[in-house]
Order: C-alpha cells, then structure tokens, then sequence
C-alpha cells in the first residue's frame, strides 16, 4: 500500500536525505519517495502505519521537521512551537484564539507537546500569529516551525491543595484547570470544588495532646513528655469546610436578617404598636444597622464575585444578585440621608421614604441558603470517588527474610513481598506467589461473585481478600495501581466537557447582559405606563427580575449529570475517559467488536501439536514453536510456550526475531529459519500448503479453534492448535445489544472457518475473518461513510487504530495499555456485558442531562416574564424579589438533585 505525506520543514536537499532515511527506518516501510518542490513523500507500505510513528522518526532527525497527511483543497499544514501554555484552560483558549485568524481551517494544540497544529488555506505569516495571541494579554508566545525557544515559564504539574487534591470550578469555566487552594472561580465566582484521590495522609498518624508538632506513624510516647500519643483527627476535606464556613455565615445572615423582616412586615398590622415606642425613621435606622453585618460580613462575598466579574467582563449569576441586592440596599441608605432627594411617591405617610432593608437582608441570606445547600449536595456528586478512596488501605504486612512487619502503605516497593491476610484488603497491584483464595473484586469491576485466585494470578489494590492468607509480589504502587488509576480516569472525565455542553455555554454568554437589559426595561414600562406609585413598582419589579434569573442552573446542568455518571461508571467497572464518550455512546448503532480477549476469554490453550511429513517428531516441533513463541508478548505465544514449559521442552536461542502485524511471526531457531503464523504468515515466508495440509487444519478451524502453521526454511513441517473458550457473559450482552437496535459485527485476524464456528454460536449474522489492523481501521472508515455510528470494542496492539478512528472506542481491562491509552471507554472486567452497562448509563444521562437543561431553561423563560410582571394586567400578580429569590436558590439545588438520582439508576 503506498500513502502520500506532507513534510514540514525541508528546505535543501540535504533535508530531503534526512526525512528520506528517517521514514526509510520505519519498520514495515519499503520505499519513499520525496518530491521536494511539492514538500510530499509518498510511502509504500507492508502493513498500515500510524502517523505518530512517521513523526516520531523524523522529529529523531531534526525537530524542525513534522509529517502531516495530505489535506484535501490545497490545504496547508503547518506546527508551531507555543510557550506560556500551563493547563488545558490555556490550551484551549490558545486553540480558539488562533482559529480567528483569517484562512485558518483548523487547529489543534497539544499542552505536552507544547505546540499548535495549524491547518490554512494558504500560507500565514508567524507575525499574524504573534500578533493575535500578544493582543488576547494572556503571555502565550507562538514561534517559527522549527525554532527552538527558550521557556519563558516551566510547565507546572497539577497544583495540589493541602486537603486530598486540586480544586477546579463544578462549571469548568476554564476546562479542567485547577488551583492550588480554594476559593471562587474567577470566571462564574461558584465555590471551587475539590478533587478526590489516593494522596492524602496515606497512613494513621499519631500525636502529642501536649506537643501538637510531635508527628508519629505509630502509637508510642512523646519524647518530649513522654504522654501517650494519640490518634490524629482527619482533615476536614474542602467541601466540609466550605459547609462549615457558609452555614456559620448564614446562621450570622438569618440572625440579623429575621428582626428586620418582623420590622418591615409589622407595618401591615394596624395601629403599627413599634410606632408607639419610635417613629418610622428611627425603625429605619436600626433596620440598616442591623443590615450591616448580613451585607458587610455574611454575604459580602456575592459583592466581590460581582464587582470581579463586571470588572473582567465574566457577567454571571452573582453579577445579576450584586446589582439587585446592591441596588435595594443603596438606595434605603440613600433615603435615610437624603430623603429630599426622592419624589413624594417614594415617601409613607410619614414623609419617611420607603426602605428595602429587608428586601436586600432576605434575597442576599436566601441566595446564601441556597449555597449552603448546594456545597452540601456538590459532596455528594463525587460520592463515587469517595467510596473508591475508601477502598485504599492504610497498613500492608512486608516479609522480610521470613519476618513480617506492618508498614505504611506508602513505604511499599516494588518487588515487595507482601503477606494478606483473611479479609484484608490488598494494598498494591501485584501477583500471587503463594497461596491460594477467592477475592471480592466488586468494587471495581461490578461483579458481586469472588473470583478464585491461585499462584501467578494477578491481584488488584482496594479488593478484599477471602478467607485464606498468601503472599504476593508487588508489581505497581502508588499512583501506578489500578486503584489510582480508575480514581484518576474518573477525576479526569468528571471535569471534561460533553458536546451537548455548548448549548449551555452559548446561551449563558448573552443570559446576563440580556436580563440586565430586560430589568431595565421593566423598569422603564412600570415607572410610564405602570399604576401609582409607579416608580415603586418600577424599582420592584426590575430587581425582582436580576434576582430570579438563574445562569448557573443551566450551567451545572451537564457537569453534575456528567460529574455522577462517571462515577456511577467506575463503581460498575465501566471507566469513562470523558464526557464524550458518554454522550457519543448514547447514539451508537453499530458495534464491531474483536474475537480474542474480547469475545473469547483471551486465555488460550494448546490443544495439539501436530506433525506434516516425517522429517521432524513432535516434540521437535513443539520445541520450534515454544523457543521462537518466547519471544513474542502476544497471548497465543504465551500459552504455546506454557505448554512448553509443562512438557519439559527444551528451549534454544532465537535470533533475528520479528512480529509480522496480522500475520504471524519470524525468527531463527538453531540454525533454521522459521515462519510461524497464519496462511497469509506462509504466503509471505512463500510457503506452500498442501491441499492435505489445508483439509487438516480447516477440520479443526470449523470446530472453532485457532491453528497456526510452523514453516522450516520455507517448508510447512507442522502446526500448533490453540483453543480459547467464549465468555459466558458474551452470547447475553450481544442479545441484549442487538434488542437495543445495535448492530453487533465480528472482525478478526483468525480464519473464516474459526470466526465462522464462533458467529454460529453467538447468532452472529455479520463478521469478517482474515482482518489485518489496517483492514479493521477501513471497515470502520466504511461503517462511519454509510453514516452509522460506530463503537469498536478490542483488547490487543493490532485493535489500536480503529479503537482511535471509532466514534467510541471501547478497550477490555485485561487487554494491552496500547489498546486502553486509544479508547475513550475501559471496561475493568473486561467482558461485553460492560459495553451493555456503558449503553445504559449513556442513555440514562443524556436523558437526565436533558432533563436539566430543559428545567433551567424553562424555569428562567417562565419565571424572568413573571417577575418583570407579565401577569399583573390579567390576574393581578406580581413577584416579590424575596419570593424571586427563593426560587432562584431553589432552581440550582434542583438541577443538583436531579442529578443525584443517576446515583441509584441500576445499569446492569
């Protein structure tokens, strides 16, 4: 196959050698060609190769040098060096602002490779660039292809706070950044909330009740007094102590605010018995003192997050309390000063003007109810997360030489020898090296049913041992572990974005500005159309109009849905990589799924070894095949060189040993050169198979099984038969996703006859044999050109490329990094019964994704009108901006509610 290549960055011939013998190093390549003038090298190529490989090579060579496909139209590709860039917020502000420059048709910056991909339709100048990011004020700074910079700011890992992680904004204003401490978010002014993981205190500690800074990790006595220590109290988490904070402003706010809103509502009584002891002026007077604290202290946040976001242009829902509530208090201050300075409409009887004290006290100390509510329901949203951190033990037990001693978890390394004990939990991922036992995995694959493990099984951190002791090999720890793993996919996915989100963002950058608009035009219908006192009603009913209108419902209507689900997911041992994969998922209707390890249990086994001609026994045979299969790391090579093992095999040297992609393998074994693999492994070792040697093997492929043929300088002498067994869970889950309306389509590497035997079994009607990575990667470019919708579920190296190229790719847990880094979805158990739980909870949260927005927006279409006093000429009504108040609290918890109960949505 041959495939044309656009190079960036050659200038002489000289670059033009350098790219050639670069691309020309690249294994599987067999000729390039390079046409200077047009910067393009055509490549002619044995199997299909990823462009990251072809950029790879060449960046070896020169950095300046960078591959792109062929752009259709005349598209030009260019890479820029960009520096400044410190999170994905950066990213994608860097992305969108090169995106307006005239001519450009697409960009992708990459923030760890600190680079911007710029496709245009003709050539741009880097001034245009420079100009552009230099005018947006936020330090990025772009360079000339090639140009190496020297950084003007070091890259600076994610920020962690003192509690258990990073805090980042519930809304994702800026994406997925994060602070290093909490506070609000400098966008829409909402609590920050923190990130769950495994790096807090990882252990008991233990102090001095009277030398506080005496720090131990274990119990013992103060070598300064010597008292017993004591256990440390936990940290409160971030969310506590935001609950804590808001709920002692607001007990503040209530206290104060309860007397003057008895003061304010008892002038409805009759023959007022407050006017006996003072006059009105004098009430008003300690109405506004009284104010005080509830404005200046309680709630005096809500008017630094409004003036913030006036002054950065970030108008958001504080923006709209600011002005209301700020509004109603300034001008009952004003009035109390200046009472002249009003018309008589504004005045009571007393000639006192009329104040607000308590319009202002009671929006501001509901809006901060409100709060407290939701920073009590937001630590529920990522309760998931805090059930997975639950699972992570403190204390391991180390043997050494024989001796056992209980240490922190973080003290264990790699190639520890770890002993667990009945109903312990396993502290790292690591293999059995003695005993035996079952082990409760639920809590992170979803199954309730113990697995049996024996020696050389592989044991993950957080699940729960049975009722028998053994001893274990630490393999990963720390953040290495599955554990920490899942925690980190689901924190991850939590803060990304889904699609679906645009809308929100879209209509939450007009909602402020057009509500301010809408308020003042109340104001202006009320003070010339409206009844007498007009300009009561005016200023009324504008301020009820700021406080009721609610931005931010609809902006955490996609994050909490998306923020539950992904722990929902993990919980089930679905791991969502993020939120576009959910929403992608719920449109799925084409499934292709791979046969080993994903059908199959990807634990195959040798069956026969079987023997063409006389010139070799099958013991030679088998250890041909075993001695040139350890080499290789794929699963069929490891059960033939476990059967190996078990027979005794004497196994020799191989040399010169390569993998052919889809194919087979190639080595040297005592002299001989062998080929082992597939027919079309044989076509290319130019080996012929007998129509003998055809009818034997195809008897056994009809019966399912895999046989792979072995050739001894270029002669077919044997084969090995390998069997795997289907998963029991595969013939359900495929039944249950066809019921859905999912067509459920086979591709596999294996012959016709052994694909053919396994559709039979499942009723598969669709499936494809003989499929090399390159031909899976066309079948699903096909599907997608029909306009379907695909998901292509896999587990292995040659599954990589349509994993990528899918709508949604799907990666097995127990398959390779390879295949798990190119999927958007991990399915910890590994079986398709998980791709039934992902098309559940993705239907279950777009359809409450959907339900959220559509509250928001009906709420603030129904109830701005209201307020403005729409109702007031047909049925007299008219909203208080207290009452608008509790409403606009009201509509944020509800969407949070709404949320939670993805919580206790089943979706197996």
């Amino acid at each position: 196959m041959k495939h044309t290549y656009q190079i960036e960055g050659m200038t002489c011939k000289g670059c033009m050698r350098n790219v050639k013998s670069a691309l020309c190093d690249v294994r599987d390549v067999i000729d390039v060609d390079i046409d200077l003038d047009a910067s393009t090298a055509t490549i002619e190529m044995q199997n299909h190769i990823s462009i990251d490989k072809f950029e790879e090579a060449v960046q070896k060579k020169k950095s300046k040098y960078h591959i792109h496909p062929v752009k259709a139209n005349g598209i030009k590709t260019r890479t820029y060096p960009i520096n400044g860039m410190t999170c994905n917020g950066c990213r994608s502000h860097v992305e969108d602002t090169l995106s307006k420059v005239n001519d450009v048709v697409n960009v992708s910056v990459s923030l760890e490779k600190a680079e911007a991909v710029v496709d245009m339709k003709s050539e741009i100048s880097i001034e245009k660039f420079q100009d552009i990011l230099k005018k947006d004020g936020g330090g990025y700074t772009i360079y000339k292809a090639g140009q190496r910079p020297e950084p003007t700011k070091e890259k600076i890992e994610k920020p962690k706070g003192k509690g258990t992680g990073a805090f980042y904004c519930p809304m994702h204003c800026e994406d997925d950044k994060t602070y290093d401490k909490p506070g609000d978010c400098p966008v829409c002014g909402m609590d920050l909330v923190e990130e769950q993981n495994l790096f807090a205190t990882s252990g008991d500690q233990w102090t001095c009740p009277m030398h506080p800074e005496i720090v131990k990790d274990e119990a013992g006595a103060c070598p300064i007094c010597g008292m017993d220590l004591v256990p440390m109290e936990p940290d409160l988490s971030s969310e506590e102590k935001t609950y804590k904070k808001l709920l002692k402003k607001f007990w503040i706010a209530l206290g104060f605010t309860l007397p003057i809103f008895l003061m304010a509502m008892s002038e409805m009584i009759p023959n007022n018995p407050l006017y006996d002891l003072m006059e009105q002026k004098w009430w008003n007077w300690v109405q506004f003192g009284l104010s005080i604290p509830v404005v200046f202290y309680a709630t005096w946040m809500f008017f630094e997050r409004a003036y913030r976001s006036i002054k950065t242009w970030n108008l958001n829902m504080f923006t709209l309390i600011g002005i209301g509530a700020g509004v109603a208090w300034l001008f009952s201050v004003l009035g109390m000063f200046f009472p002249d300075f009003f018309p008589e409409q504004f005045k009571t009887d007393s000639g006192a003007v009329h104040v607000y004290f308590e319009a202002a006290t009671v929006i501001l100390t509901l809006v901060l109810m409100g709060q407290v509510l939701e920073a009590r329901a937001h630590s529920k949203t990522n309760s998931a997360v805090k059930e997975l951190l639950k699972l992570a033990p403190n204390k391991a037990v180390r043997v050494v030489n024989g001796n056992e001693k209980e240490v922190s978890i973080d003290q264990i390394e790699k190639e520890d020898i770890l002993r667990v004990k009945p109903g312990d939990k396993i502290p790292v991922d690591g293999v059995i090296t003695e005993g035996n036992t079952t082990v409760d995995e639920s809590m992170i694959s979803g199954e309730p049913i113990p697995v049996d493990k024996a020696e050389n099984d592989k044991v993950s951190s957080g699940t729960i041992n049975g009722n028998q002791s053994f001893l274990m090999k630490a393999e990963k720890v720390g953040s290495d572990t599955l554990l920490s793993q899942i925690i980190h996919m689901v924190n991850d996915a939590s803060r990304s974005r889904a699609p679906i989100q645009k809308l929100a963002d879209t209509v939450s950058g007009y909602f402020v500005p057009v509500v301010v608009l809408i308020s003042l035009i109340t104001f202006a219908v009320w003070a010339i159309w409206g009844p007498n006192p007009a300009y009561v009603y005016a200023l009324v009913n504008a301020i009820a109009v700021l406080i009721i209108a609610c931005p931010c419902a609809l902006g955490l209507a996609t994050p909490m849905s998306i923020m539950v689900a992904v722990g929902k997911g993990a919980q089930n041992g679905v791991l969502i990589k993020n939120a576009e994969a959910l929403e992608k998922m719920d449109k799925v209707n084409t499934l292709i799924v791979d046969k080993t390890g994903t059908i199959t249990e990807g634990k195959p086994t040798v069956e026969k070894i079987g023997v063409f001609g006389s010139n070799f026994s099958e013991n030679e045979i088998l250890k041909f095949i075993a001695s040139l299969n350890s080499s290789s790391e794929h699963p069929l090579a490891e059960a033939t060189v476990k059967y190996g093992k078990e027979q005794n095999t004497e196994f020799s040297k191989t040399e010169n040993f390569s993998a052919v992609t889809g194919k087979g393998v190639e080595g040297t074994v005592d002299g001989k050169k062998l080929d082992l693999g597939n027919a079309k492994m044989m076509e290319y070792a130019n080996a012929t198979i007998s129509t003998e040697m055809e009818a034997e093997v195809q008897s056994f492929q009809k019966q399912g099984k895999t046989v792979s043929y072995l050739a001894i300088e270029g002669k077919v002498s044997g084969y090995v038969m390998i069997g795997d067994k289907i998963k029991k869970t595969s013939a359900k889950a495929i039944k249950e996703l066809q019921d859905k309306g999912i067509a459920v389509i086979m591709l596999t590497g294996d012959n016709h006859d052994t694909a053919q035997a396994v559709a039979s079994e499942l009723n598969l009607a669709d499936f494809k044999a003989g499929m090399l990575p390159e031909n899976k990667l066309q079948e699903v470019e096909k599907l997608q050109n029909e306009g379907k919708v695909v998901a292509m579920a896999g587990d292995g190296i040659n599954d990589a490329p349509a994993l990528a190229k899918s709508d949604v790719g799907i990666a097995m847990g127990t398959g390779t990094d390879v295949a798990i880094e190119s999927a958007m979805i991990t399915l910890v158990k590994g079986d398709l019964h998980g791709i039934v739980k992902a098309r559940n909870l993705s239907d279950a949260v777009m359809k409450n994704i959907k339900e959220n927005l559509f509250f928001a927006l009906i709420y603030n279409t129904l109830g701005i009108p209201i307020a403005a006093g729409l109702l007031y000429p047909f049925l007299g009504i008219l909203l208080s901006p207290m009452i608008a108040a509790l409403a606009m609290s009201f509509s944020s918890v509800s969407v949070i509610g709404n949320a939670l109960r993805l919580r206790t949505k089943s979706i197996n």
